[in-house]
């Protein structure tokens, strides 16, 4: 599995903005397949930066229903918490 293939986008959300600044932590949607060893290398290379911890977690997929009577489901996910050393930082813009 390539760099590309490990990390999908990364996650602009206001708790996501916050941790950013308090913490130094970012939150990434991983490919569901990969461990912590492959997205810890993915954001490294991707964004030339050092991590220090990477957290995860899967999103189960939430009930969706638009104008039909036929529910469908969101996708599962899985989220990475990527916390960076001291200094360093991802520019989203």
């Amino acid at each position: 599995m390539n760099t590309f293939e490990v990390i999908k986008t990364v996650r602009l959300t206001e708790k996501g903005t916050r941790q950013g600044e308090k913490y130094n932590q970012y939150t990434v949607v991983a490919d569901r397949r990969a461990n912590k060893m492959q997205i810890r290398q993915a954001v490294q290379e991707l964004f030339k930066v050092k991590v220090t911890r990477v957290n995860t977690l899967n999103v189960h997929g939430k009930a969706r229903r638009r104008r039909t009577t036929q529910a469908g489901e969101t996708p599962d996910w899985k989220k990475a918490i990527v916390t960076l050393k001291e200094g360093d930082k991802i520019v989203l813009t």
